[in-house]
């Protein structure tokens, strides 16, 4: 670890509602929710009520009646995000994105010509708010994970620098949902034991919480309870896998909706892998039941594909096996993405060949809704169902 804090996590502020409140001066200090049939993003003053995301609307607005509801503008907030990450990299070159939203900077080499990093993040704060007109806040600190802790707790719009020799001490009092990999159900089986604090997971032996958690999240957080990260801020680095969801609310859904919704987020996600010129092999489906429990099903194909028929068709085969969890539990959101990408979009070919219609279909279609946009084709049994907008994505 190093003697100084130099590592940044930069994260705007409920970045979708702040972009609305920016651009229109009269959702200023109003609750603001973006979203259609979810909420997508919620000002801080729409939150002070307990609106969260992904909420429903008609939850969000019995909550915060007097709410502002805006459509999302994907083409608006994908400039502004261009825009601050042109500041973070005049700030340094060392910048490694998480989303469109937030990214970690490393300012380690610039104290001669930029300043400590105390000094840095409060300049980076400043230029964001000038150059793209949105508020930020930044976490200051030795390690990855704890400087995206303090940012989280430095919100909103703030700055939070956490000196080295003090880490352990801001870091054991906060909730065990501060750290990460702690979702609902391992923050659930944390305090059924009262286990309430990175503390007190600090104080458990590793081997408790191995026998707890499991291996793998056991020695993480573990680990993270005594703020041991290695992890450097990383460059050039392309993302592991393509993916996309969507949130369906509580009401019941037929099986052949879900299907329908599936169809729709297999076309997205295999139009943006040809588009990125990734071919993958790993089908992961993931979902979210009506207990708020989750669970994740994932196939490998023989060979990497860009193809969007057999990636759909393996993910329609994982639906299909969780369809009893699906009628016992409710479902509430569906995903699916493609992992084991390779760097280069190949495809090996095997005997005997594919269908050569494949290709020309995905080209076909791609090139179509390219020109007049995505949902100018569709299938057919999407019709009268939209998904969720397309989040913008950093570049690969």
């Amino acid at each position: 670890m190093a003697d100084q804090a130099t590592i940044l996590h930069a994260d705007l502020d409920s970045f979708y509602a702040s972009v609305e409140q920016r651009d229109d001066p009269g959702l200023r200090g109003r609750p603001v929710l973006v979203g259609g049939g979810v909420v997508l993003a919620a000002s801080y003053e729409a939150k002070a009520y307990g609106v969260r995301t992904p909420m429903g609307i008609a939850q969000a607005r019995a909550l915060c009646p007097g709410a502002v509801l805006v459509p999302p503008r994907m083409k608006a907030y994908s400039a502004a995000s261009k825009a601050v990450f042109e500041v973070f990299r005049d700030t340094t070159p060392i910048v490694e994105g998480i989303s469109i939203d937030e990214a970690f900077l490393e300012v380690g080499g610039l104290l001669k010509i930029r300043g400590t990093p105390t000094e840095i993040a409060a300049r980076l704060r400043a230029e964001v708010r000038e150059r793209a007109g949105l508020p930020i806040t930044v976490g200051v600190a030795r390690t990855k994970f704890l400087a995206k802790v303090a940012s989280g707790v430095g919100k909103p719009d703030g700055l939070l620098v956490v000196q080295p020799g003090e880490e352990l001490a801001f870091l054991h009092p906060l909730p065990v949902e501060r750290l990460w990999g702690v979702g609902p159900v391992t923050s659930a089986k944390l305090r059924d034991r009262q286990i309430r604090t990175v503390g007190h997971v600090a104080r458990i032996g590793e081997a408790a919480l191995v026998t707890m958690l499991g291996a793998h999240a056991g020695r993480h957080l573990h680990a993270l309870a005594h703020n041991r990260d290695p992890r450097r801020v990383r460059v050039g680095h392309r993302r592991g896998s393509i993916g996309s969801q969507c949130a369906l609310g509580r009401r019941p859904r037929p099986f052949a909706e879900l299907e329908a919704t599936l169809d729709a987020l297999v076309d997205r996600v295999t139009r943006r892998m040809r588009a990125a010129n990734r071919a993958g092999r790993t089908v992961t489906l993931r979902l979210r039941f009506g207990d708020f429990s989750r669970a994740t099903r994932s196939r490998s194909l023989l060979k990497a594909t860009v193809h969007t028929r057999p990636i759909l068709e393996t993910a329609l085969g994982l639906l299909t096996a969780a369809r009893p969890l699906i009628e016992e539990r409710g479902i509430t959101l569906v995903g699916v993405a493609v992992g084991n990408l390779d760097s280069d979009g190949s495809v090996q070919l095997e005997l005997p060949f594919d269908d050569p219609h494949d290709e020309g279909l995905d080209s076909a279609l791609d090139a179509v809704r390219d020109r007049f946009g995505s949902s100018s084709v569709t299938r057919a049994a999407s019709l009268g169902r939209e998904l969720n907008p397309s989040v913008p994505l950093l570049p690969d």
